[in-house]
């Protein structure tokens, strides 16, 4: 379903009843232009606790599936939703805890490598062919960085290696934080 097409409903979940619904935004019944509209929490029709904002594509397990609505709350407890257009699906959704801290742990090794760079990197090149050899070669490690690490021009690129450590650890803790999450539920 493409969410540029029409205008679809959100699916939320209550993950203590085992209770989905859908609901429309209220932006998308008064008009998406209306700035001052705010949203209000979807509630639970059972319990009155808060529902979560599952997304456009999600699919509810059967209510008698305790296993499934479990691994569901874990999913949305580390920040896996089914939010897409349709056009490219939600990516990657493991589909049990194992799976999920697997997930997570490779995620951790990619940031890693990440902080690992940044550690290791010497410092900026000066020369043009310096520059453009620096560019191609950790091409994937520049465009994964915030604005506030690269500093310098478009072709006197420079970055400060000290802040993209403080980024690259903060991520890391956020991963181990989630997988430490997941193994005591």
């Amino acid at each position: 379903m493409c969410r540029y097409a029409t205008a679809y409903k959100s699916h939320y979940a209550c993950f203590s009843c085992r209770k989905t619904f859908k609901r429309k935004l209220l932006r998308d019944i008064k008009g998406g232009d209306s700035k001052d509209l705010i949203e209000t929490t979807a509630k639970c029709t059972e319990c009155n606790a808060p529902m979560a904002d599952m997304g456009l594509d999600f699919e509810a397990p059967k209510k008698q599936d305790i296993k499934a609505w479990k691994h569901i709350a874990n999913l949305y407890t580390v920040g896996i939703t089914f939010h897409s257009c349709g056009c490219t699906g939600p990516g990657y959704i493991p589909n049990n805890k194992e799976a999920l801290i697997n997930h997570l742990s490779k995620i951790k090794e990619a940031y890693q490598k990440h902080q690992f760079f940044w550690i290791n990197r010497k410092e900026n090149p000066k020369t043009q062919s310096e520059i453009a050899r620096d560019q191609h070669y950790n091409r994937a490690f520049f465009n994964q960085v915030p604005k506030k690490v690269k500093i310098g021009t478009k072709n006197s690129p420079e970055y400060n290696s000290t802040e993209a450590q403080i980024y690259w650890s903060k991520k890391i803790a956020d991963v181990e934080e989630k997988i430490t999450e997941i193994k005591t539920k």
